[in-house]
């Protein structure tokens, strides 16, 4: 690992005060890294990524770093470093892409980069006029992709970015993933097998809340990763 980016320490987060899903949870992300955060429904990957992104405020931590710097989540120089594309998402529902676009550039206090390489990669040329709530699943995901990848923050959050995605893009996507440590880490969630193997630097196994195993380099293979997610038939 090179310097740490981002630290975290014995994490706890719930929904309901009677139900932890998130326990003792710490991770630590390296600069310039792709990190695969894998594990059943109800592990507590999409939880995790809502934390990082300000969405969830019942959470407790024994410390959080920045650059080795304790830092507030909420704090508007953290954000401006971060950005999350969900799994699902219906926000912005009347606008379009390049309004999007514009927007999000607005808010961190970019300016934007000429994004038509991602456009033709991800195939949505013929969208970019076409308000979010018109478009289909997919094409509203790689809306939020390509804005992503145009941003470069220094932190990536991508929650099941495969879902919704036709194979010329999953593709791409892929491609995206791996030469984004030129600008940054990505910290990318999946129950796809593939998109984790094909991507990742390290691959981190959630179960019940917690990392259980992490693997790296030559060890990322499907076999380690199926028998760590004891459930051979899930993937």
């Amino acid at each position: 690992m090179g310097n740490p980016l981002l630290s975290i320490k014995n994490l706890s987060a719930w929904y309901h005060s009677k139900k932890m899903v998130l326990s003792d949870f710490s991770i630590e992300l390296a600069e310039h890294e792709v990190v695969g955060l894998i594990g059943l429904n109800g592990a507590g990957k999409t939880t995790f990524l809502k934390v990082l992104s300000s969405l969830l405020s019942t959470f407790r931590s024994s410390g959080i770093w920045y650059y080795d710097q304790p830092v507030d989540l909420r704090n508007r120089d953290f954000k401006t470093c971060r950005y999350t594309v969900f799994a699902e998402d219906s926000s912005f529902s009347y606008f379009t892409f390049w309004e999007y676009l514009s927007y999000v550039f607005s808010a961190y206090g970019k300016k934007i980069t000429d994004v038509s390489e991602l456009i033709q990669g991800f195939h949505f040329e013929d969208h970019t006029d076409i308000l979010l709530k018109d478009l289909s699943t997919g094409n509203r995901k790689k809306v939020f992709l390509i804005t992503a990848f145009a941003l470069k923050p220094r932190l990536l959050l991508l929650d099941e970015p495969v879902n919704g995605l036709d194979f010329q893009s999953t593709e791409y996507l892929y491609q995206q993933i791996v030469n984004y440590k030129e600008h940054g880490t990505v910290l990318f969630s999946s129950h796809i097998l593939e998109s984790i193997t094909l991507t990742s630097d390290r691959v981190l196994v959630l179960e019940d809340g917690t990392i259980r195993q992490a693997f790296e380099q030559e060890q990322i293979h499907a076999v380690n990763i199926r028998e760590a997610l004891h459930d051979k038939n899930d993937i």
